[in-house]
């Protein structure tokens, strides 16, 4: 069974610090995801966090090392704390409007390899990694995440609009709009 991993260790240097722990429509804005993700059917539930990341039920806490690695180190981090899962979702923990309906869909069309998100022509996370992929994912550097591994992947399509990646204060506005 697939597990997940949700990278909530941003250090939210364009927004001032603290963005995970930002209220979005009365809860802490990596709540949002987490919520959504809690709901389905996964193996476990990681969250690879800082000590900043707010907290996050039924979430097993994985604390990142450096405090402040790039999302390489987080991704790392995550895959390190899985035993033998066969699989897993990686999300992000400052993009709240992803629905379950699009989870479910990249669980759906995952067949045991990789499966990506793609908004527009870009593929990226929230994406299903098979094992195959774990060793790569503990070896990607710097702050560009798992992107490279995606080029060639199947995608399932991804709103743009529900793939806002909240990085700064406008952002979490829009991310308000959206929600009321």
């Amino acid at each position: 069974m697939t597990a997940l991993i949700l990278l909530a260790a941003g250090r939210g240097s364009r927004f001032g610090g603290g963005k995970l722990g930002a209220h979005l429509s009365g809860k802490p804005l990596a709540r949002h995801a987490a919520d959504r993700l809690a709901r389905l059917p996964f193996s476990r539930f990681i969250a690879v966090c800082s000590k900043t990341t707010p907290e996050l039920p039924g979430f097993e806490r994985v604390m990142l090392a450096p405090v402040d690695g790039p999302m390489s180190r987080s991704i790392a981090a995550g895959i390190a704390a899985l035993r033998a899962e066969p699989s897993v979702l990686v999300a992000l923990a400052d993009m709240p409007l992803v629905p379950s309906s699009h989870f479910d869909a990249l669980l759906v069309a995952f067949d045991g390899n990789l499966v990506a998100s793609r908004v527009r022509t870009v593929p990226m996370v929230p994406a299903v990694f098979g094992a195959r992929h774990f060793a790569a994912l503990q070896q990607l550097t710097g702050d560009r995440g798992a992107g490279g591994l995606l080029q060639d992947a199947p995608t399932v399509a991804l709103d743009p609009d529900l793939a806002l990646d909240i990085d700064t204060l406008d952002d979490l506005k829009r991310a308000e709009d959206a929600l009321r």
